[in-house]
């Protein structure tokens, strides 16, 4: 199941990442041509051929400026995008000095194979997950939450890393960048295009009598609407391009790693169904370890099940299923921590006994247990009697 840096998987991702580009200019373009459409249809009454026409006109006189505004989103999101991401998870870079746990473990994975060690970040929260980011080696961070530094144990740890690890090396990274900075430009001018319509367009229907309008004026509004719900349908759709086959080479690639499939395996027992990150966005969500997020029989689903990827890391690692794992030590211990302590005898804590009842004198009647230096003090005094 060697899967770590796959050539054809890599070029794959870098044809996919130019085709999304190249799809991003063409949507935009698409609702350019439906928003002319739609503004001079309800300007000008005329057969639905001429007013096509004009659109068209129009369209060719707006798209550099389209193009212009298209490409400076692209700059931005390459630039800015990790401020973006840290804005809405919270998260921070972290030093050795603040996280040595961490940055060791990182450290060491990166050495061992002579990759770039990537930023760390960490963030505030009780979710278990982590999730790469980056468009270049300068750029490139993984940010791991606190609470999967709490629950899960150094192997586990160490296999998470390497997941997302292989997920930069594949490329898988830049590719998710992309297609997020796609449906948020994509989303944001096909809500900003109905929103005008809503407040400011239609309300031509309550003022102006329909002889004023012919079926041409009605049949390309249709068909401008139409072709903006398509935009942002294929905006949608274009998160299908995010094979889902990538988190099987990215487990596949932090075995190899790691030498250990089975602290893959109980690592992501213990993060399923538990990785929401409360003030992520969906698109952050899809980069994620795990994305809780999941509906309609996996058909729109951009990671597979938890128990599919299980399964293959046991067919093809020789890895152990232990199965759905409880939730880890948590608060609950934090608050017995906060408890005082059991009184101690000679030989450590009184296990089992409530501390009121520590001076008080055993039942002679009780049948108290031996201990490990002979019987308890009720069963000597006990015997002594007899």
């Amino acid at each position: 199941m060697a899967a770590y840096g796959l050539y054809s998987h890599i070029q794959s991702n870098r044809r996919r990442s130019i085709a999304l580009l190249v799809g991003l200019f063409f949507l935009i373009y698409l609702m350019v041509y439906a928003g002319a459409l739609a503004a001079e249809a309800l300007s000008v009454n005329a057969d639905s051929d001429v007013l096509m026409q004009l659109a068209w006109n129009d369209f060719l006189h707006a798209a550099p400026w389209a193009t212009a505004g298209t490409a400076l989103w692209v700059v931005i999101a390459y630039y800015f995008h990790q401020n973006m991401i840290d804005a809405l998870t919270g998260g921070r870079d972290v030093t050795r000095a603040e996280e040595p746990r961490l940055y060791n473990i990182l450290e060491n994975l990166c050495i061992s194979r002579g990759i770039t060690m990537p930023k760390l970040k960490v963030t505030e929260s009780d979710a278990l997950n982590a999730f790469a980011t980056g468009m270049s080696d300068k750029q490139y961070a993984i940010t791991v939450t606190t609470g999967l530094l709490k629950r899960l144990n150094d192997a586990e740890i160490e296999s998470v890393l390497g997941h997302e690890l292989t997920h930069i090396r594949n490329d898988d990274v830049r590719m998710m960048v992309v297609a997020v900075i796609i449906a948020g430009v994509v989303s944001f001018f096909a809500e900003l295009v109905f929103r005008l319509w809503f407040y400011n367009g239609f309300g031509f229907r309550g003022g102006r009598s329909d002889d004023r309008r012919g079926g041409g004026a009605a049949f390309a509004i249709l068909i401008a609407v139409a072709f903006i719900a398509v935009a942002y349908f294929l905006s949608f759709v274009i998160r299908l391009a995010l094979s889902r086959s990538r988190e099987f080479l990215a487990d596949a690639g932090s075995v190899e790693l790691t030498k250990n499939p089975d602290a893959m395996i109980s690592a992501l027992r213990k993060i399923e169904g538990r990785g929401e990150l409360p003030g992520a966005t969906s698109a952050v969500m899809e980069m994620c370890v795990d994305n809780p997020r999941q509906g309609f029989g996996e058909l729109f689903d951009t990671h597979p099940s938890v128990d599919s990827r299980v399964a293959a890391l046991v067919k093809f690692a020789g890895g152990h299923d232990p199965g759905p794992l409880p939730l880890p030590p948590s608060d609950a211990d934090d608050d017995q921590s906060d408890q005082p302590p059991p009184p101690s005898g000679p030989w450590g804590p009184a296990v089992g006994e409530p501390s009121e009842d520590a001076g008080a004198s055993p039942d002679p009647s009780s049948d108290s247990p031996a201990g490990p230096w002979g019987p308890h003090t009720g069963a000597t005094s006990q015997s002594g009697h007899n």
